[in-house]
């Protein structure tokens, strides 16, 4: 069946002209592929009214916010990614002659390829730091998947019965996740709920130990001796292994450093920078537990079960999903050569 819906000016000048060459009704729409009541309809009004151009498109609401106007809007979000949109509309409607409402706003930014998102949240990272995040990822950016094969990967986590969901929301375009104007930079902070620690390597899932008190320095000599020097002993029999820690207060004790020099010929301790979980591949298996204690039926109600469902989560992370994320070393490594030691998307 041949187009029926309104032609655009070119197409309508097309049907005129076949008539005019002396092409009945059905050889028309036969040609030019539209049906036998729009040819003759197009060709009507031209005898008619000598009119080629279509009224439908003359007739389409005029755009309340033009080229200027989307312009404006878009440095008002550039000033301020957290704006409402009646805070948008606010704004943007000051100075203006004519007016325009929310709904309008949101078209606009629709239209202008912008969204309500929620922003990253990333570590807030000092210049010094900065400048060490970069000379660790230039002194392995040599480094293979073969090499990262060796690191022990390692970190605490707490996680909460109850979540607290921030809703502060910013208006962003879809490459936009990453600019500094749509972050929201986060501290470590304590919380409540059941804390662990927990390792792993390329080969293996290691042990994950609950923290029934806050971790110092005694206490994280305890997981050390008891089971970061039997996995790396074991996985790494030649003494070729890693093993990371970030740069924790209890980490950094004097009875700790003295330990891992007690036992250098063993494994090298990774020299790690400051403010770089998006560095350590064991933060998005944190992630994977989160997810899927979320995603449990029936939720823990005390922290007992809490305990339990995290130990069960753990045990149960596929293999691909960890030997995936220390496959993703080489490709960290390139993006915070990218943005020379700043927040990465990782």
């Amino acid at each position: 069946m041949g187009k029926k819906g309104d032609l655009s000016n070119f197409e309508r000048g097309m049907v005129v002209g076949a008539r005019r060459a002396g092409l009945s009704i059905s050889q028309s729409a036969q040609l030019l592929g539209f049906s036998r009541t729009t040819i003759s309809r197009v060709y009507k009004e031209w005898c008619e009214k000598g009119k080629t151009s279509s009224m439908q498109q003359s007739c389409r609401r005029k755009c309340l916010v033009d080229a200027r106007g989307q312009r404006r809007m878009g440095r008002l979000i550039q000033a301020d990614r957290r704006a409402t949109l009646t805070e948008i509309t606010t704004r943007y409607n000051r100075g203006m002659q004519q007016s325009i409402c929310e709904a309008t706003t949101r078209t606009t930014l629709r239209r202008m390829g912008y969204n309500s998102r929620r922003p990253h949240r990333v570590p807030l990272i000092s210049t010094t730091n900065r400048k060490k995040r970069l000379q660790f990822a230039r002194a392995h950016q040599n480094w293979t998947v073969e090499d990262w094969k060796n690191v022990a990967w390692s970190d605490e986590s707490r996680f909460l019965l109850r979540h607290s969901d921030g809703r502060v929301r910013i208006w962003r375009k879809q490459n936009e996740n990453m600019d500094p104007s749509c972050l929201v930079t986060t501290v470590q902070a304590g919380g409540g709920g059941v804390m662990v620690w927990g390792m792993f390597s390329w080969h293996t899932l290691g042990p994950l130990v609950p923290i029934g008190h806050r971790l110092n320095a005694t206490a994280y000599l305890s997981i050390v001796s008891d089971h970061v020097h039997p996995f790396m002993t074991t996985m790494y029999p030649s003494s070729d292994g890693y093993f990371q820690q970030d740069n924790a207060p209890c980490h950094k004790a004097r009875i700790i450093s003295n330990w891992f020099l007690e036992h250098d010929n063993e494994f090298t301790v990774l020299k790690w920078p400051p403010q770089s979980p998006d560095l350590n591949p064991i933060e998005h298996l944190w992630d994977v537990v989160e997810w899927e204690l979320r995603a449990l039926d029936v939720h823990p109600t005390n922290l007992h079960q809490l305990q339990d469902a995290i130990l069960s989560i753990w045990a149960n992370i596929s293999k691909e999903c960890f030997q995936h994320l220390v496959e993703s070393m080489p490709r960290r490594i390139k993006a915070v050569l990218k943005v020379k030691g700043g927040q990465t998307q990782y």
